[in-house]
């Protein structure tokens, strides 16, 4: 990757973790700065983590589906334009903002993956769709489990502390 692009992972990554966690900290007042800053550093190293697995996911399941993979042939990987309107999808994460307006747009950022992909793997237009939507929805359903476990062992230990 360039590093224009990950310069904007980064800030989508960066984005889609305030959007996560400044809700959270408004309700809390007491949370520290330093958990506050941690919590974000992490959100944005996962988010971003994300954010750059999504085109490589989606040409792996590419390359599975294919009878006779394409060899020789260069991973898929963000380009500037690409990434640009994923992270204008990152700001717009913000709760209040509009998540289905975020949701459009991450199905347009997902629909500009998928001629690339198709030219890059030799696979149709369809097939190269789902292998978008299925690798975005994956990462998006593995990084909602992880957010999951980490607030019930976040709960599980300040009981633990309080008792």
């Amino acid at each position: 990757m360039s590093p224009v692009v990950v310069v904007l992972v980064v800030l989508g990554g960066l984005s889609e973790a305030a959007g996560r966690i400044l809700p959270l900290v408004a309700r809390r007042s007491g949370v520290s700065r330093p958990l506050v800053f941690g919590l974000l550093l992490t959100g944005t190293v996962v988010e971003s983590a994300v954010i750059a697995l999504w085109p490589l996911t989606a040409w792996t399941l590419a390359q599975l589906t294919l009878s006779a993979p394409v060899s020789g042939v260069a991973a898929l990987t963000w380009t500037p334009g690409q990434a640009a309107p994923m992270l204008l999808g990152a700001v717009i994460a913000f709760p209040l903002l509009g998540p289905l307006l975020h949701l459009l747009l991450l199905m347009g950022v997902g629909a500009g993956l998928v001629g690339p992909l198709a030219a890059t793997t030799g696979a149709g237009w369809w097939v190269a769709a789902g292998c978008v939507a299925l690798a975005g929805v994956g990462l998006a359903a593995v990084v909602e489990t992880v957010r999951r476990v980490v607030a019930r062992i976040g709960v599980a230990g300040a009981r633990e502390l309080t008792v």
